[in-house]
């Protein structure tokens, strides 16, 4: 099996697995490193100079990188390596990943006559930090009516994030963030634990199963600014856990 030296070969790692295990695969060109679209909707008034246009977020787009075989390769390996969806790094930000999936064909029959193709990959607008695990607390007992000590939270990123916040608790527990209360939560059972996906916009139980009937509050107002921010909880609180805290464009 042939390996590359990271420091020279580019390389991407598809949902944990390194381009450089792939028998034979070689990646010969990054895509370049560029600034997600803004999604927009542009209204044109009569008797008005210009158009009033209205900024929606940023929208996903397409990233194309090149390929090529060594002598020794296993094409089924490759054909299957690149049917999939998940996460993407890539070796030029070896420190973030993107959300991708593949929806254009890749020329494999090129690929083995002329050992070179191209791979686009469709891509979510944000990235998020391949380091960063997720941040575990232990809040104690706290009462109802009594707030936990600060829990801060750095997002390291350029952009406001979305963070998934894991909470195990009982009865009614309310979360702020940097001051401003978010959303509240009524636990069915002492111990209960809930994870909220703000980017999602969903909750779930540790089954897998829906949450959203006893989360009240709006999970869009559930973000993090870039640097410092700060959690409080107000309830029976005994463990959250925060993932997905840092995001970039």
């Amino acid at each position: 099996m042939a390996y590359y030296n990271f420091n020279t070969q580019p390389y991407i790692i598809i949902n944990g697995r390194n381009s450089q295990t792939i028998k034979g695969l070689i990646i010969q060109k990054l895509p370049p490193i560029v600034k997600p679209p803004k999604r927009v909707e542009v209204e044109e008034v009569a008797g008005r100079d210009g158009d009033i246009v209205s900024v929606l977020g940023y929208g996903a787009y397409d990233l194309t990188f090149d390929i090529g075989l060594s002598y020794e390769y296993d094409i089924d390996d490759i054909i299957s390596y690149f049917d999939s969806e998940g996460t993407i790094v890539f070796s030029g930000e070896p420190n973030k990943f993107y959300k991708f999936a593949i929806y254009n064909e890749i020329d494999f029959e090129k690929l083995i006559r002329f050992r070179t193709a191209s791979v686009t990959v469709h891509v979510q607008p944000f990235k998020y930090s391949s380091e960063e695990g997720e941040l575990v607390f232990s809040v104690g007992s706290i009462y109802e009516d009594q707030l936990s000590d600060y829990i801060q939270v750095r997002n390291s990123g350029n952009i406001i994030a979305r963070p998934t916040i894991t909470i195990t608790g009982a009865e009614h527990v309310v979360l702020y963030v940097n001051g401003e209360q978010k959303i509240a939560i009524d636990f069915p059972t002492a111990g209960s634990t809930v994870e909220v996906d703000s980017e999602d916009m969903n909750s779930r139980y540790n089954d897998g199963s829906f949450a959203n009937r006893i989360v009240s509050g709006n999970y869009d107002k559930i973000t993090l600014t870039s640097g410092k921010n700060f959690l409080l909880l107000q309830g029976i609180v005994s463990q959250v856990k925060v993932r997905n805290f840092s995001r970039w464009i």
